[in-house]
């Protein structure tokens, strides 16, 4: 496969150096991209340059992560009008071993062929240099006129945010660097990034050159954004995580399913492994019964499975049914709490002493007195007599007495009033 060419009909591509391409039909070639250790978890906004990689790897190459835990601690300017907060190493090797487990579900480490992916950490390297050798044998080599010509910089010397620290500038020769030490440890001889990095990836390529006469290749991928100009990957409670602790399985399927139409058709073909000609079928289907939401729930799986698993996927479907009213009492029963938890995530609770339940609750007084789902007890009796009150996705009449037996997960009643209200009772001791 010619990477150049799948990376162009997915639109993933940028800019590229002159001769890329051929250097990679030439030869396996290896390729790098970076990623700042700065949380223990990647997010969604990562998967770009984790694609590139993959697609690079099916390609014959070899794939290389950089975890940047040196450049980590200093901050990278491009893209940011402030400083980033600067993480000590105890943390960064943390950060370090479960973003190897979120990076093994996207590319092969144990590959016994030669394109196996590495991970390396810049760290290793950069973590020996003193300040002194450093200048001497890296920064003589590229001038203050080239490093102040880049975009990222010019930006924040002509007033954007607080200026920038001999800290930040400093930040693209030691990127330069970590290609140079890449090129010469690894044979590498191309960095790929998103669109922000073009003039730190071709500082490296400079140094290369300068250094030791040595070829090497830049390539950059657009910057996602979501077609209204919302920021990609962002909701209202921030990042989508790849951990599931910090977003949800079921939060991480909801995102990609609620794709408008337009974005789906971009990201369908950035952050899934489907072909060419299986993307085109899927969009012809897709134009003849939009409200099937077929990219969505095509790239919403693909994702899923490979981020969680295939059994979170069909919970998560699960769950989906039951919010949207197809769900059962059974498959609301099977939910474990953080799944449950997840799915009613904003739906108004109210908390019930679980002493009251051992004896019995009237449902007129349960829904009125004791959690004011209804105002009154008139209206509480007319939708109970009309048939539109469910219990834990049971209808229910207005002899019911609640009482321990409608516990969930030993904590929880749902409520559901009419056909779209919610409302969650917690059970407290």
């Amino acid at each position: 496969m010619n990477f150049i060419e799948e990376l162009k009909w997915r639109g993933m591509i940028h800019d590229v150096m002159p001769g890329t391409e051929e250097q990679l039909q030439k030869e396996m070639t290896t390729a790098y991209v970076g990623i700042d250790p700065t949380a223990d978890s990647l997010h969604i906004g990562h998967l770009v340059g984790v694609m590139m990689l993959r697609h690079l790897q099916k390609c014959g190459h070899r794939p290389i992560v950089l975890l940047g835990g040196a450049t980590g601690m200093i901050g990278d300017p491009s893209g940011k009008s402030q400083e980033r907060n600067l993480l000590d190493e105890s943390t960064l090797r943390h950060n370090e071993t479960c973003i190897k487990k979120q990076l093994a579900k996207f590319l092969d480490f144990d590959s016994k062929e030669a394109n196996s992916a590495i991970l390396v950490n810049n760290y290793d390297w950069m973590s020996k240099f003193s300040f002194l050798e450093f200048i001497r044998d890296i920064g003589k080599h590229i001038t203050v006129n080239y490093m102040m010509a880049k975009d990222s910089v010019k930006k924040r010397f002509n007033g954007e945010g607080d200026g920038m620290s001999f800290t930040e500038f400093s930040y693209q020769l030691v990127q330069g660097y970590d290609f140079f030490y890449l090129n010469q440890n690894y044979n590498c001889k191309l960095q790929m990034g998103g669109s922000d990095q073009w003039g730190n990836i071709t500082t490296g390529t400079e140094l290369i050159r300068r250094k030791v006469g040595g070829e090497a290749f830049a390539l950059t991928c657009p910057l996602i954004t979501k077609a209204d100009g919302g920021k990609f990957g962002k909701t209202e409670k921030g990042n989508i995580w790849l951990d599931p602790e910090k977003t949800s399985p079921y939060a991480f399927y909801q995102f990609w399913l609620n794709c408008s139409d337009e974005d789906s058709k971009r990201y369908i073909r950035i952050f899934t492994n489907y072909t060419k000609e299986e993307i085109e079928s899927m969009e012809k289907e897709h134009e003849a019964a939009p409200h099937l939401r077929i990219l969505q729930k095509a790239l919403a799986k693909e994702l899923t499975i490979c981020v969680h698993s295939q059994k979170d996927y069909e919970a998560v479907v699960n769950a989906s049914e039951i919010l949207f009213g197809k769900g059962t009492a059974e498959s609301l029963a099977a939910l474990d709490e953080k799944m449950f938890l997840s799915i009613f995530d904003g739906v108004p609770q109210t908390e019930l002493k679980r002493e009251l339940l051992c004896n019995g609750i009237g449902i007129v007084d349960f829904l009125t007195d004791h959690t004011q789902i209804f105002p009154s007890k008139g209206e509480a009796r007319r939708m109970l007599k009309d048939n539109g009150v469910s219990i834990n996705k049971n209808k229910v009449a207005d002899t019911l007495i609640v009482n321990q037996d409608a516990l969930m997960n030993n904590r929880y009643i749902l409520v559901q009033k009419g056909k779209k209200n919610y409302y969650i009772v917690k059970v407290v001791d």
